[in-house]
């Protein structure tokens, strides 16, 4: 019997999660039955989208049920085997996060080559918030030559590779970011323009003068004010891709649409949300874009890192108040 930590949801948030909404609690594991993998987890990710499934309501992903282990990704390795598939000692990815290990069906991991990246970049630039990033680009968006293309959230997961597979194309890159190391980061990563918009008294204004002759593509991950500075410094045919909108996820009650949202009509703008699941079958080519671009150097990713599952709270909070610089991750291993 293997005893593993794991962080239950205690209680529905309210607003900003606190650590009074989160639970450590200690399960045995048995040996893995026929057909099952035992995992110790050695890494795993905290996500703004996770947020949403604290809420009791319906939506793209299953409400997290309180008393229980939260999930999320998951890099781990295998340390005992009921089945022929795997082996001790194969890595493996999973939906089984928020947890020290699990005891799973070998069908229900995946098991994972590293291909000599860091295993933990399979949670981050070479996993789903990649993935995200060129779904959104180039095919939401549909990113075409010339574009200047503007992006919320610019030095997050998402967002920063966001800036880099633009620049990697040749485009003119605006990225917002809160605060000067984070502006830093995103000035290492060759972002054309950058607006700190906790140092900017007007975001509007800001992308105005960032980019006089307007934007092409708009890259959201914010919402709310940055949207609208989107929408008044578009251009004739502009395309939007809506993927997330973390200035609203903690909202206690409805909040207000963009006042400017007429600006649809006249400028022709077509706005699009997206939810990456939909487009996992991109996965293999967004790999090998990804490995030419490392390899050329036109590539690299930050990543925030807590140790121990008892911070994972502190992690996925830390989202919300703008701790990260790159990826959130916490390392269990």
């Amino acid at each position: 019997m293997t005893t593993v930590r794991e962080i239950r949801l205690k209680s529905r948030p309210s607003g900003l999660p606190t650590h009074d909404n989160f639970e450590l609690a200690s399960v045995d594991l048995p040996p893995p039955a026929a057909g099952e993998v035992q995992v110790r987890n050695l890494w795993m990710t905290v996500d703004p989208y996770m947020r949403g499934r604290m809420n009791d309501v319906k939506s793209y992903a299953p409400p997290f049920q309180l008393g229980k282990a939260l999930d999320g990704g998951a890099i781990g390795e295998v340390t005992a085997s009921n089945d022929p598939a795997l082996k001790t000692g194969d890595l493996v990815q999973s939906g089984f996060g928020w947890r020290e290990g699990f005891n799973a069906a070998a069908g229900a991991v995946q098991k994972l080559d590293p291909r000599g990246l860091p295993v933990q970049a399979f949670l981050g630039a070479a996993g789903m918030p990649g993935l995200t990033a060129y779904v959104g680009l180039l095919k939401i968006a549909a990113l075409k030559d010339g574009d200047v293309v503007f992006v919320s959230g610019a030095a997050g997961a998402v967002g920063s590779m966001v800036c880099q597979i633009a620049k990697a194309k040749g485009h003119t890159v605006i990225g917002s970011a809160g605060g000067a190391e984070k502006a830093a980061f995103l000035k290492e990563i060759g972002v054309d323009h950058v607006i700190d918009y906790k140092a900017e008294k007007d975001l509007n204004a800001a992308l105005a003068a960032a980019a006089p002759d307007g934007i092409d593509v708009y890259f959201d991950n914010v919402g709310g004010s940055h949207l609208e500075a989107a929408l008044n410094n578009a251009r004739l045919f502009a395309r939007f891709a809506i993927c997330g909108m973390i200035s609203i996820y903690n909202a206690t009650k409805p909040e207000p649409g963009p006042s400017n949202l007429a600006q649809l009509i006249g400028r022709n703008i077509r706005m699009e949300g997206f939810i990456v699941s939909h487009h996992f079958g991109m996965m293999p080519q967004y790999i090998a874009d990804l490995s030419n671009w490392v390899a050329e150097g036109k590539v690299t990713w930050k990543e925030t890192v807590f140790d121990g599952i008892e911070k994972a709270p502190d992690a996925f909070i830390g989202l919300f108040k703008g701790e990260n610089l790159g990826k959130m991750l916490v390392k269990l291993g």
